[in-house]
């Protein structure tokens, strides 16, 4: 004769089979019961690196600047010649040669490199000295001619004026001098005072033209230095003028 713990455990046994027929019905299978597994470990992010070089064209013997920012690293090495790095930074490089930067970023995740140019060129030579034996101002700077007891700029004097100008400007290593000069007629006091307005007037041009004041002397012959001594208007004229000089030569 079953007990009446026999019967409970039937009772319970039967409540069981059916549920699990229900589930079945309605096309669920039982859930399953939980377990004690461990959840797998999430892999280590890879590394990120970046590095710029600014400017990444330098003339030979200036510096260039390196830049560069990383994650998920605990080592950098910056080559060549620089080393360990922080995770961010920046430094000033001077490489003698054109130079590829590496960057490399090493971490639990692995590693990763990051790559910077730096070429270098020879540096732009200064332009070479003019000197007189290989380029003598006469041969590029043209006189102005004035007209009879005149200081004045004159018309046709402008045009090699303003070419004077331009190729002074090109030429910033040169110093010269203008000498104002008058034909024979005239007393020699009055000849200098008016050789001497003739090459301030010619400065005074050549200063409102762009070139530096501080380059142009200014002298007087009066009619002491002609280049022509025939007694005509001909003559006179090429005596009339503000001629220039290589270098300095004072009053």
């Amino acid at each position: 004769m079953p007990t009446k713990k026999h019967t409970v455990a039937n009772i319970v046994a039967i409540l069981g089979l059916l549920v699990w027929a229900g589930a079945c019905r309605h096309g669920r299978p039982p859930a399953p019961l939980p377990t004690d597994k461990a959840v797998a470990p999430q892999p280590s992010p890879a590394p990120t690196v970046t590095l710029t070089a600014e400017p990444s064209s330098i003339p030979s013997g200036n510096s260039a600047t390196l830049s560069w920012t990383s994650q998920n690293a605990t080592d950098l090495d910056l080559q060549p010649g620089v080393g360990k790095v922080q995770a961010m930074g920046s430094t000033s490089v001077t490489p003698r040669d054109s130079t590829t930067f590496t960057l490399t970023a090493t971490g639990p995740g692995g590693s990763e490199t990051a790559t910077a140019r730096v070429s270098v060129y020879p540096p732009t030579p200064p332009p070479a000295p003019v000197t007189p034996e290989e380029s003598p101002v006469d041969l590029y700077i043209k006189d102005a001619y004035f007209d009879f007891d005149k200081a004045d700029i004159r018309a046709d004097a402008e045009q090699p004026l303003t070419s004077d100008a331009s190729f002074l400007q090109e030429h910033p290593s040169i110093k010269f001098t203008i000498a104002g000069q008058c034909d024979e007629r005239g007393s020699e006091e009055y000849n200098l005072g008016l050789g001497d307005r003739r090459a301030t007037a010619a400065k005074n041009f050549l200063v409102n033209a762009g070139v530096s004041s501080d380059r142009i002397y200014t002298i007087s012959y009066g009619k002491s230095q002609p280049v022509c001594t025939d007694q005509t208007e001909e003559c006179w004229q090429k005596n009339r003028r503000a001629h220039f000089h290589y270098g300095a030569e004072s009053k």
